[in-house]
Order: C-alpha cells, then sequence, then structure tokens
C-alpha cells in the first residue's frame, strides 16, 4: 500500500511538471496560435471585460460544479493541488526558458510542448489523486457518453475553440494542432501509464 501510495504520488508531481513545461513551451512557440481553452479565455476577456486568468479560474470552478452536479462528488484534494501547483510550475519555467525566436525554434517548441503537455496530463491522471478541472470534464464525457479519450478530448477542445473564436479570441495553426493532437496523445500517454503504474505496484489505477 505504502508502495502504492508513493507511486501514485510521483506520477501525480511528474506528471504536473510534465504538463506545466508543456504549457510553458507552447507559449513560447505561440505565433503559430494559442491553445483552445485560451482562445475561449481570451474571447471572454475581450467580450466581457475582466482578465485572461481570471477567467481561466472562473470556467474551471463552472466545470468543477459542473461534474459534481452529475457525480454527486465532492473533488479530491489532488484537484485543488493541480490547479495551484500548475500555476508556480508555468512561472517558474516561463522566467527560467527565454524566449524563443525564429520560425523553426519556435515550430519546434510548439510541438515539443504539445507532446509533453499531453504526455503530462496521461501521467498524472493515473494516479487518481485527484485532475484538473479541464481533464475532469473529458473523462466525464468518457464516463457518461462511452467515448474514448481521444474522442472526448478532441471534441471538447474543438467545442471551446469555437466558442473562443465567436467572442473573438485568436486562432492559428497551433490552435488546431492542440485541438486535434492533444486527444490521441493523452490516450496513449494514459495508456501507457496504465501499464507502467500497474508493472510498478501491482495495482490497476482504473482512470478510465
Amino acid at each position: 500500500m505504502k508502495e502504492a501510495f508513493f507511486a501514485r504520488c510521483l506520477f501525480f508531481l511528474t506528471g504536473i511538471l510534465v504538463l506545466s513545461l508543456g504549457i510553458t513551451l507552447t507559449i513560447k512557440g505561440q505565433v503559430f496560435g494559442v491553445g483552445s481553452w485560451d482562445v475561449l479565455h481570451i474571447g471572454l476577456a475581450n467580450t466581457f471585460g475582466l482578465t485572461i486568468g481570471t477567467w481561466s479560474i472562473l470556467i474551471g470552478l463552472a466545470i468543477l460544479a459542473f461534474d459534481m452536479f452529475f457525480t454527486k462528488k465532492f473533488p479530491l484534494p489532488g484537484t485543488f493541488i493541480d490547479m495551484f501547483l500548475a500555476g508556480i510550475f508555468i512561472d517558474i519555467f516561463n522566467y527560467w526558458i527565454p524566449d524563443i525566436d525564429g520560425f523553426w525554434m519556435q515550430l519546434f517548441a510548439y510541438i515539443s510542448g504539445l507532446i509533453l503537455l499531453g504526455w503530462g496530463c496521461g501521467m498524472y491522471m493515473v494516479a487518481n489523486l485527484g485532475i484538473g478541472p479541464r481533464d475532469t470534464l473529458m473523462l466525464l464525457m468518457v464516463h457518461k457518453l462511452g467515448w474514448s479519450v481521444t474522442r472526448s478530448r478532441t471534441t471538447m477542445e474543438v467545442t471551446v475553440a469555437i466558442l473562443g473564436f465567436l467572442l473573438g479570441g485568436p486562432i492559428g495553426i497551433g490552435t488546431a494542432l492542440m485541438a486535434f493532437g492533444l486527444g490521441p496523445i493523452v490516450q496513449f500517454a494514459l495508456t501507457f501509464n496504465e501499464k507502467l503504474f500497474l508493472k510498478w505496484t501491482g495495482v490497476k489505477s482504473a482512470v478510465v
């Protein structure tokens, strides 16, 4: 039991660290466009005021309320730890990593960031200690609609990107890459890390 809990903590913290690095790299390569959720946050800020960060928090809280309504469960502590730690790690990485210039370097940064973001999401979700609001919504779609992780994530990303665009948010090639590419990466990362976790601890995580 102690080994399994240690493994959960390791997967959880490492996953958040990896996804935070991924988010930072996509920001550094943002000449290709921002991620789907950021399109929505920027669109809401442009239309109704308030800051992008404020809208990110408000949307996150709304998703948690939506999830609680359907599951009749209060989020695990890890959900709030995820939101807190990810914000800190992103700020640290954003400070450490210099601005990236040049088309190819920004392209490399964005694609690397996308892969790390998806891998980090799949890794920390395996821990089953609580997940962020947007990943909570994705898993709710998986459980309630019977969809795959890829289909659920892609549908969610495309929908929020369209809503954000209609509200005046910016979209680009990177937005499309994020919308259609993140789901398959998360799906693969979940499957791989589930097997790794089971091999290490002998315990099935059963995230999806």
